[in-house]
């Protein structure tokens, strides 16, 4: 199957783009430049011109495939609304494309923020008031009544693995090392769920597969790692004492990320791991902290 791949050169998306051409599609991947079009390639897709801004590139772009993979997203937190609203957009002119044709369309939506003070489910549907992205998920999903094969991805939070990781996580090294400490927030109980890259790449590649029009699937290997213990990973790794920062200091100590790495937010994949038969086979996120893949630099 011929499959175009948003977000194709980034972190998920290029573990995605080798397990999809692993599995026997052929990958075109939407290239907004020069250098990553030059990524593209080497991962061993074809590159297409275009921009999730621009919607008629898109459109093209989608017309070569028969399916579409839609991983890139703008994580400016500052301008959330806007970026939502560019993603519905690019949902929009996939899905004007592959109507009626029965083509997989996999979007990518987080667990973050699924539900409180218990283990979140494929089954929870949040609304727009806890993230903008969540009404297109809900799109999304009723894409299956036009004749498409939709599903909606829920990535953990923390999406691990050996260089090029940004996120949380990384975030969480460079504050350790900057201040000297590496912080929790109150007792740390609150757990965190997290995905190796590699193990996510294959999950896209079986739901692509496999997975059933209006699928709702968790990419989640570890259900709930507590706060505390990613501070004592990360604390022996860059030699810092581990300290609990009080939650009235938390903002202070860690910025914007302060009231994401405060949220309890543990999240399951057993309904996903029986739909697919998806089992993570690689390194835990705090074996990938003790393996040096977080140096805080």
């Amino acid at each position: 199957m011929r499959i175009l791949v948003t977000g194709a050169s980034g972190w998920i998306g290029s573990a995605s783009v080798k397990e999809l051409i692993a599995a026997g599609h052929h990958v075109l991947g939407l290239a907004r430049s020069d250098a990553s079009a030059e990524r593209i390639v080497a991962l061993g897709a074809e590159a297409v011109r275009g921009s999730l801004d621009d919607p008629a590139s898109l459109r093209s772009a989608a017309a070569q495939a028969e399916g579409v993979v839609h991983l890139g997203y703008n994580h400016d937190f500052s301008q959330m609304a806007a970026a939502a609203q560019t993603d519905r957009a690019a949902i929009e002119a996939f899905a004007d494309v592959l109507q009626g044709t029965g083509g997989p369309l996999l979007i990518a939506g987080g667990t973050l923020g699924l539900a409180a003070g218990r283990v979140g489910t494929e089954q929870d549907m949040p609304g727009a008031q806890s993230h903008p992205r969540n009404a297109n998920a809900a799109y999304t999903l009723g894409l299956a009544e036009r004749g498409i094969r939709s599903m909606v991805v829920r990535f953990a939070p923390t999406v691990h693995g050996a260089g090029g990781d940004h996120g949380f996580v990384a975030v969480l090294a460079r504050i350790a090392r900057e201040k000297g400490v590496s912080g929790y927030i109150g007792e740390g109980r609150n757990r965190w769920p997290a995905v190796h890259r590699l193990d996510a790449g294959k999950l896209v590649q079986l739901a692509i597969d496999t997975a059933t029009p209006g699928s709702v699937l968790h990419a989640v290997a570890e259900e709930g790692i507590a706060t505390r213990d990613i501070a004592a990973a990360l604390g022996r790794f860059l030699d810092v004492p581990v300290e609990s920062i009080p939650p009235e200091r938390a903002q202070l100590h860690f910025g914007w990320l302060g009231m994401f790495f405060a949220a309890d937010a543990p999240a399951s994949s057993a309904r996903t791991r029986a739909l697919l038969g998806w089992e993570p086979r690689q390194a835990t996120l705090l074996e990938d902290i003790a393996a040096g893949h977080y140096p805080g630099t």
